[in-house]
């Protein structure tokens, strides 16, 4: 059976949580949960929002899913996110226990993967899903910042 689901799809369900992001004046990052080719949860980056530092939409969504399942592990589930978790964030993912996460722009600054050890696991990691479309609109928010 040919789903029209793939990680394109859902990466661009993460595109749009940045783009609402963008559009109140946070960091335009976004995150989906999915579980079973379903959407269980929807984020973005509140911190500004909430004046919480821990608001980033990978927190916002790991507590969203594990809402929507009634349990803090994720195994079945696949985090798609349009930067590269923090060190914080993939904290986080190492103690849901996630089954994948996929992200699209790289954080050579602060991503988790300059980490070794920092996914549990059995997480399987996937990168550069929709990179270019997701690295614009960061840089298009802090080139907006900076002027």
């Amino acid at each position: 059976m040919i789903t029209p689901f793939n990680d394109e799809y859902f990466m661009k369900q993460a595109l749009q949580e940045a783009q609402r992001a963008f559009e109140i004046g946070e960091v335009p990052v976004g995150a989906v949960v999915v579980c079973k080719d379903q959407v269980i949860a929807r984020a973005h980056n509140l911190t500004e929002q909430l004046t919480d530092v821990t608001a980033h939409a990978e927190m916002q969504a790991i507590t969203a899913a594990s809402n929507f399942l009634g349990g803090k592990y994720l195994k079945d589930c696949t985090l798609y996110v349009t930067l590269e978790p923090c060190t914080m964030c993939g904290g986080a993912l190492y103690w849901s226990q996630i089954g994948k996460v996929v992200y699209a722009a790289k954080d050579e600054k602060r991503g988790a993967g300059k980490h070794t050890g920092m996914y549990h696991p059995k997480t399987v990691v996937e990168s550069g899903v929709l990179e270019v479309e997701c690295a614009d609109i960061l840089k298009l928010f802090f080139s907006m910042k900076r002027n």
